[in-house]
């Protein structure tokens, strides 16, 4: 009798297990779902969550799929490259997991231009992050949250009444982890090309309590719908990071000293600066690591107006090479994208030659420097900024024989660029991607002595 019992219990679980199939996530959610299954962003925005639809649209979250940069090293790179490269072909549907999260579920890979304005347009939209569940596995990464769109809608709270949708409280949503599902990314060739949580994980503020939301998403006094209650703690929706020159700016503390302060032509003067990361619970930068440059430039102008470069001192770290401004070639293997075997590349870095610069490289297959996360299969020396680090560099200066005396100033300059400009020039991105934003500086001075 018991072993009856046990047989029909059994075959019972069987029959709800099918009836209530396993939700799948990352690669195999692909085409699992329909574009009907989720709402525009401006269906939310029109007339509950005005304030939060606002600030959503000029967020980078409203333009994942349609910002330029990401269109034309989508549709110019990765798509051609991934047709030619069985190694890296699921990276045309997978880049749409985090970028067109709605076409990527669809089915619908590759979507639509943005010309076109198809749902990929939503990018990542309210109903993309308010449906998800959790992630698939011990590690956010590569796009594998549990999407479950449809009448319930997750929030922090699980509080109040709506006419379009039920609320239910979601701890996951106020986690790192959350975030990680995106802001972790593995290439095909199983190598960290983006690790912006894991940076946290490892780092300082974890360990303290202090999650992306805290910085990415402030808590502000607010309604979080037009006929809600007022909270002293509505997480805003602006999502302001690497796209933000005013989080940008003043990231890193700079400061210059010399280590005399009066001196002679034909002297040596040694100055230091010290750059200190006060700002990032990750490292600086972070995310696309392979598209972003920044760089420490330091001059001297004398009194009469003469201008001094001085290169940075070299440390003979591993690696170190590609932490200098070099007049060299890189990103040789965009030639596969572009039916171009014989290409040559397009000038690595684009800076004063001798600045430092702050970067980890990434590698193709074949050992070069790539801008192509998806083709990276090992990296380089980490020479970023970690969270609360201090960063000591030096620059000696040899003072020419007719340089002028009295007052000599001596400026650092930390320098960010989104993109390479060499690379935003080569693939007629708009100048706004590689616009130089002033992270911060910091000046000095000597006299020089008749």
């Amino acid at each position: 009798m018991k072993k009856f019992i046990f047989v029909c219990i059994i075959s019972l679980l069987a029959i709800q297990l099918e009836s209530f199939p396993q939700v799948k996530a990352g690669d195999a959610a692909l085409g699992t779902r329909k574009y009907e299954d989720f709402q525009k962003a401006k269906f939310c925005g029109a007339s509950c969550h005005v304030d939060f639809y606002q600030q959503w649209t000029q967020a980078m979250m409203s333009q994942a799929y349609t910002h330029h940069w990401d269109e034309i090293e989508y549709f110019k790179l990765a798509v051609p490259h991934a047709e030619k490269d069985p190694v890296v072909a699921g990276v045309k549907a997978g880049c749409n997991g985090c970028h067109a999260p709605i076409s990527f579920l669809a089915g619908d890979v590759p979507p639509p231009l943005p010309e076109k304005m198809s749902m990929a347009n939503e990018s990542v939209n309210c109903d993309v992050c308010h449906t998800i569940t959790g992630f698939e596995g011990d590690v956010p990464y590569n796009f594998n949250y549990i999407s479950q769109p449809g009448k319930t809608k997750y929030g922090p709270r699980g509080k109040g009444n709506s006419p379009e949708h039920q609320i239910v409280k979601s701890d996951f949503l106020g986690t790192a982890e959350f975030c990680g599902t995106c802001h972790n990314e593995k290439s095909p060739y199983d190598v960290w090309v983006k690790s912006t949580h894991l940076e946290w994980k490892e780092g300082p503020y974890s360990k303290e309590g202090v999650k992306c939301h805290n910085c990415h998403m402030t808590n502000a006094e607010g309604i979080t719908a037009s006929m809600g209650t007022k909270y002293p703690d509505a997480r805003q929706h602006l999502f302001h990071g690497a796209h933000d020159p005013g989080k940008v700016k003043g990231t890193i503390e700079l400061r210059i000293y010399p280590d005399i302060r009066e001196a002679e032509p034909g002297e040596k003067v040694k100055f230091t600066i010290a750059l200190f990361n006060q700002k990032t619970g990750h490292k600086f930068p972070t995310g696309s690591v392979e598209d972003r440059i920044v760089w420490m430039h330091v001059e001297a102008v004398d009194s009469k107006g003469n201008i001094y470069h001085l290169p940075v001192d070299r440390k003979g770290f591993d690696g170190e090479e590609y932490t200098i401004g070099t007049d060299v070639l890189a990103y040789q293997d965009m030639g596969i994208a572009l039916d171009d075997p014989d290409f040559k590349g397009v000038q690595r870095d684009g800076i004063p030659l001798g600045d430092r610069i702050f970067r980890m490289p990434y590698f193709d297959p074949q050992g070069r420097m790539t801008i192509q996360q998806w083709n990276t299969k090992s990296l380089g020396a980490d020479y970023r900024f970690a969270p609360r680090e201090t960063k000591i560099e030096t620059c000696i200066f040899n003072l020419p024989y007719d340089i002028a005396t009295g007052e000599l100033k001596v400026t650092a300059v930390l320098n960010y660029q989104k993109l390479v400009k060499p690379v935003a020039d080569f693939l007629n991105v708009l100048a706004e991607e590689s616009e130089i934003i002033k992270v911060n500086e910091h000046s000095t001075t000597i006299t020089i002595l008749p």
